[in-house]
Order: structure tokens, then sequence, then C-alpha cells
């Protein structure tokens, strides 16, 4: 994410911000290259911090008394919970939000904007210098452990920045409307709380994380396509 922090100012004054250098512009290339093709698959099989949300989510099921989840069926311990749909709905533009700020910040700062309170930095980088980052750290692990990837939902500006990728990728899941009957398992896993999965696959908050396609019980209802273009 610095190669969009330090964009602007390296198209305006041909120089990057502190922290960031073309090393970003080539990992960002990595990752656009991998949503172009797969979409938000990035967030969902390979950005180490959903691993870490994912991992605190298991978590708390098992300290809920949830021995074995089973596919398909709502959990039955109180946490990870999953936010009211009025506050839901509202908080989903929180990361777009981030996003424009970032970018717009950017272009008055010496630093990254996230810099000082980057969750990557908080949780990865084991130098907690400050109590902001240590508030950081808190508040992540959390809200990860309440919430089922709180963070990818509400607050990320690079899965925002990715978002648009999943309405062009060729690789997708597709439906099949004369299998499907909307028995709701997909919605129910969904770790993104995408309503009626199987009209949204297209939603720019899916990471294809494939769990849908998973927990499907009919088979043929729900399969991993490439799309021709042409």
């Amino acid at each position: 994410f610095g190669a969009i922090e330090t964009l602007l100012p390296y198209i305006s004054r041909g120089e990057t911000l502190k922290t960031t250098n073309m090393l970003n512009f080539a990992m960002l290339s990595g990752v656009l290259a991998v949503s172009l093709v797969a979409g938000r698959g990035f967030c969902g099989w390979m950005c180490p911090l959903g691993a870490v949300q994912e991992g605190l989510a298991n978590l708390a099921r098992r300290l809920g008394g949830e021995k074995r989840h089973i596919p398909g069926k709502p959990s039955k311990t109180r946490f990870p919970t999953r936010l009211p749909g009025k506050a839901d709905q509202i908080f989903r533009w929180a990361k777009y939000l981030i996003l424009m700020l970032v970018i717009v910040v950017s272009a008055f700062t010496v630093y990254p904007p996230l810099h000082g309170f980057c969750p990557a930095r908080a949780v990865f980088s084991f130098k907690l210098t400050t109590g902001l980052l240590w508030s950081v750290l808190i508040v992540f692990l959390v809200t990860s452990f309440l919430v089922e990837r709180f963070w990818c939902k509400y607050l990320c500006p690079l899965g925002a920045a990715l978002a648009i990728f999943n309405k062009i990728s060729p690789i997708t899941i597709v439906s099949d409307a004369s299998r499907c009957n909307h028995c709701g398992r997909c919605d129910i896993e969904c770790s993104m709380e995408i309503k009626d999965v199987p009209v949204e696959l297209r939603s720019t908050e899916c990471i294809r994380c494939l769990e849908c396609l998973e927990t499907c019980a009919r088979e043929g209802s729900l399969t991993l396509k490439v799309l021709n273009k042409t």
C-alpha cells in the first residue's frame, strides 16, 4: 500500500515519501496483476492481516465452546458477531473514505499518511515504539476477535482500491440459477457478510475466499470459472 501512499508525490515531485521506494511500486504491480485476473483474491488468499483475522475469529469460536465448525450452519457462539444492518451498511463506506483521505494527505506530507498507525506495522514489525502503535495493535486484535474480518470489511484502504477489480476479473464464481435453491448456506458462511451471495458474486466486497463454493450443498450450483471476454 506504500505505493498508493507515495503515488501523488512521485508523480508531482518525482520523489517518494520517506520509508517508501520503487520496490513498493513493484510489489503493488504484483498485487494488481493478481487482481486483474482474480479480483480481490489477494485479500482472500495472500494478505497476512486477513490470515490473522481469520485465526482470531476461529479462536473466538473455540473459546465460545464451538469444537467443530459445521459449514453452512450458524455458529452458536457469541463471538465473532456481526454488526446490525444499518451500522454495517454505513461502516462499509469508511474504507473508501480512508483511501481518499490517504491519497489527498499524501500530497502534503513527508511520511506515508498511515505510517504512524498502520496495523501491518503494529502486528508484524515487532517494534511497537509508540503508544499509538500499541493502541492500533490492541484495537485490531480486539475488533478481529469480536467481529469477523472487521478490518477487511470496514477499514482497509487497499481492499477499497482493489474492489473494482471484482467487476472485471475473468476468474470468478458463477451461479447456476436452475440448480441453486437459495438455501442461504453460502450467506451464513460468507466472512464478508454479503447478502444473497448467488446473486452478488461480483460484489466489490467479495474477497474470493471460495467459502461459498465449499459450503454449497448442491453440485454445480456454484462453480469457479474463467470467463471469456471476447
